[in-house]
């Protein structure tokens, strides 16, 4: 039962049967009007052009009375044809006293026309005779006035008509089927090229999507929705690959303090004398906080890629930002810290742009020999914030890599120096969270150069 109501529904139909159910309407509505107009057009020629031929044929009979009598009329003018049915001369008393042959005796009309004046009498049945359309001529004969009435034949114009209409009946119903076969056949042919991308794309896999759908050389819309599935399929490609080496990279950068954890924990499980002060210090809680922070890391980044970062929209010192960072750095390190800060406000979140400016700086103390310089300043409606060191710096060729997941370019970059590969990620992530761009570039202090630009108004 529900199969059948579904059948009855049209968007449970194919596209090939939409297509042929609506071409099918479309013709049978357009063939029943121009039918109609047709037999309408048609019957209205016949009958003006009967009318014509009697009224002409009355004007005839009529000229002829003038000089000869009823009885003197010639024969020709009496006769009827294909168009004329009835001809008779009435006087004025009514009394028929000329006709075409074949016609009885009564007369048609009763009504009597003034010499020289046409009336039209319109539909009139003549007996068993038939039904005409009469047009009625006075004359005046040498015995008197008369009455010419010349009945034009309706049945002949009728039986054209219903013939007509007849084969538009016949003809009309294969038009139609022609059309809807024609139509289901093409739209099928048309949408074969899909189903046989449909087929392919069904039949690739997650462990298949370095496959492509071939692309037809019609540059049609199915060429186009061939070239935009292949573009998905890469995207899922790309999509796919980062994510398994998302997965390694973190599985790898876990790996190394756990081992180093284990190893630890091993060993003082076996000599408990072992366990000491330095090897807490130096083993155990610098790992565990390293693992803590990949951890951390991890959490974010997968945040964003699920949400985006959360961005609040407080007024954020980015001169007090870069003041902290440099006393922070003077304390823990070696690297002497340059400073060119005025004041610049932003609206953002302060922790997050906090996090931006210690990511930067604690990569550009990992590759500084002696100073890294840091600097903010506005321009353009912009704050400008610049972190520079005097590092071996970025080949050009690689600065579009440095803002990628788990990416170390030099093997200076070490695990033990506290790199996880994920702060410059998380910085990319953050200032686009904030609306604003960084990129890096080649430092005038000899190594390389961050530069963050973010709107002073949002």
């Amino acid at each position: 039962m529900h199969s059948t109501l579904d059948l009855l529904r049209p968007r449970s139909w194919t596209v090939r049967v939409r297509s042929a159910v609506a071409s099918t309407v479309v013709v049978a509505v357009c063939l029943v009007i121009a039918g109609g107009a047709l037999l309408g057009v048609l019957y209205n020629s016949l009958e003006n052009s009967a009318r014509s031929a009697a009224a002409a044929r009355g004007l005839q009979v009529a000229e002829q009375l003038e000089s000869d009598t009823a009885a003197q009329i010639d024969d020709s003018l009496l006769a009827t044809d294909g168009q004329i049915g009835i001809i008779q001369v009435i006087d004025g008393s009514g009394t028929v006293r000329a006709q075409s042959r074949g016609d009885g005796a009564a007369p048609v009309t009763t009504e009597q026309v003034a010499p020289a004046a046409t009336r039209d009498l319109g539909r009139v049945s003549y007996g068993e005779v038939g039904d005409f359309w009469v047009t009625a001529q006075g004359a005046t004969s040498p015995s008197g006035p008369v009455t010419v009435v010349v009945g034009a034949d309706r049945e002949p114009v009728e039986n054209v008509v219903s013939t007509v209409a007849i084969l538009l009946t016949v003809v009309g119903p294969i038009v139609i089927a022609l059309v809807a076969f024609a139509t289901y056949r093409l739209v099928g042919a048309a949408l074969s090229p899909v189903e046989r991308i449909r087929s392919r794309v069904a039949s690739i896999s997650s462990r298949q999507l370095d496959e492509r759908i071939p692309v037809p050389e019609t540059r049609d819309e199915i060429a186009r929705l061939a070239q935009t599935m292949n573009a998905m399929l890469e995207r899922l490609q790309v999509g796919q690959r980062a994510q398994q080496r998302f997965v390694s990279d973190a599985s790898h950068e876990l790996r190394s303090p756990l081992s180093t954890i284990t190893a630890a924990l091993e060993l003082a499980s076996s000599r408990p004398d072992l366990l000491d002060e330095a090897m807490i210090d130096e083993s155990l809680l610098p790992e565990a906080r390293r693992m803590r922070r990949l951890i951390e890391d991890l959490l974010l980044l997968a945040r964003s890629d699920e949400t985006g970062l959360p961005v609040a929209a407080v007024d954020v010192d980015l001169d007090d930002l870069l003041y902290e960072e440099g006393k922070r750095i003077e304390a823990v390190s070696e690297v002497l810290v340059e400073s060119s800060i005025v004041p610049v406000r932003v609206t953002g979140d302060p922790s997050a742009l906090g996090r931006v400016v210690r990511n930067l700086a604690d990569n550009a103390v990992r590759h500084a020999r002696t100073r890294i310089i840091v600097s903010c300043a506005e321009s353009a409606g912009h704050a400008i914030i610049r972190i520079d060191d005097d590092g071996p710096g970025i080949p050009q060729s690689e600065r579009a890599k440095v803002f990628d997941r788990f990416v170390r370019l030099d093997s200076s970059r070490t695990r033990d120096e506290g790199g996880t590969g994920l702060g410059l990620s998380i910085v990319a992530g953050t200032v686009a969270a904030h609306g604003g761009t960084v990129a890096v570039s080649q430092s005038p202090a000899g190594g390389a150069r961050f530069e963050i630009r973010l709107p002073l108004n949002r």
